[in-house]
């Protein structure tokens, strides 16, 4: 499968890798392909997304938020502050007294390394359903390789924080796809 990918979308599994070798994740997930799908914001993916207002920076910053709570998502933490409850304030509490992240699994996660080279990580099933997904997309618009534009969408299928982010901010299945169409048809 990974000889249709495009240069752009084999960038992008690539960069994915590396965001879960940052973040010292044993496995590549959905939520480490979304930072790689914005890496560069001239690609078709990354700018169909800017049209809704998610860039890199915006998605960095909700992942750090979501990392910091142990993956509260906005619309639960908003669901709690009805409730009297102010999540960011206990955040910084409990971080205060035990440090960066010691809600999102005990500390900044730490960088591992084997023989100063990145550590090979299996894809996540759900990272595997994506990359499965993004080929049907291309068969379905009659496309011959994968690109970008087939990621974002196979992305936006899989349930899951990266899909809960980018529908927080506007973005969908039906949206990013009737979007793709416009765009390929202005040429």
């Amino acid at each position: 499968m990974f000889e249709r990918f495009t240069r752009t979308a084999r960038a992008v599994v690539v960069g994915a890798q590396r965001e879960a070798e940052r973040e010292g994740a044993g496995e590549i997930s959905p939520v480490h392909l979304l930072p790689a799908l914005l890496a560069d914001p001239t690609d078709v993916a990354a700018a169909v997304l800017a049209e809704h207002g998610v860039t890199a920076d915006t998605v960095a910053e909700d992942l750090r938020r979501t990392r910091r709570r142990a993956g509260l998502s906005d619309e639960d933490a908003a669901a709690l502050e009805r409730l009297g409850i102010d999540v960011e304030n206990i955040v910084e509490r409990v971080e205060q007294t035990h440090g960066e992240y010691a809600l999102a699994g005990g500390g900044r996660p730490k960088r591992r390394r084997l023989f100063g080279v990145l550590d090979h990580r299996p894809f996540t099933s759900q990272a595997k359903q994506v990359l499965e997904q993004s080929l049907r997309e291309a068969i379905d618009l009659g496309d011959r390789h994968i690109g970008t534009e087939h990621l974002m969408l196979g992305l936006l299928q899989q349930p899951g924080p990266a899909s809960d982010l980018l529908a927080a901010r506007g973005v969908d299945y039906p949206t990013a796809r009737r979007d793709m169409t416009r765009r390929a048809a202005a040429g």
